[in-house]
């Protein structure tokens, strides 16, 4: 059964990044651009993976500029914006497509995986959001509009408990 750690893609940095190294964690797959409407959602996607990275947690960002062409900039332009103005930590990628012919394979099969509102598989703007479970499965789709705050619940039911102990009786 294919999973999201099937896929590899190249970082911002141009190294190959195979998303099997994240087998184990929970993901929320996001594509990003610079100068959307939704870009201060970056902060909200920082605070993410500050509160859960040490709980097997990591948000991934694919820049894209099919819509409005609102990601412009090249590889080092995009990761100076993020970490300059939005302290991003969270793994950064190179800019893809993220619809039509020349789709990056990964969210081909995201979008297969959880279709949209009517069915559809089209992402629809940027911050189109994907949570994927530690196994690489694809368990909600979350639309552009959705903040990230409004995700912690959904990421803490994946997630092991924090408060877990040996001396459960």
């Amino acid at each position: 059964m294919p999973s999201v750690h099937d896929f590899s893609a190249v970082r911002l940095d141009g190294s190959e990044q195979k998303l099997s190294d994240y087998a184990g964690q929970v993901l929320l797959i996001v594509n990003t651009a610079s100068e959307c409407g939704f870009t201060p959602q970056y902060a909200g996607l920082q605070a993410l993976q500050e509160r859960f990275h040490d709980r097997r947690f990591s948000v991934l960002g694919f820049p894209c500029n099919q819509f409005g062409g609102q990601e412009p900039g090249n590889e080092a332009e995009i990761g100076q914006f993020c970490t300059t103005r939005f302290g991003v930590s969270f793994p950064m990628f190179a800019r893809i497509d993220v619809n039509g012919a020349q789709a990056h394979p990964l969210y081909a099969y995201l979008t297969h995986e959880k279709p949209g509102v009517l069915n559809t598989e089209r992402i629809k703007w940027n911050f189109t959001k994907f949570l994927v479970d530690p196994q690489g499965a694809v368990v909600d789709r979350y639309a552009p509009a959705t903040r990230p705050a409004a995700l912690v619940d959904a990421i803490e039911r994946l997630l092991p408990r924090s408060d877990q102990s040996a001396w459960q009786l």
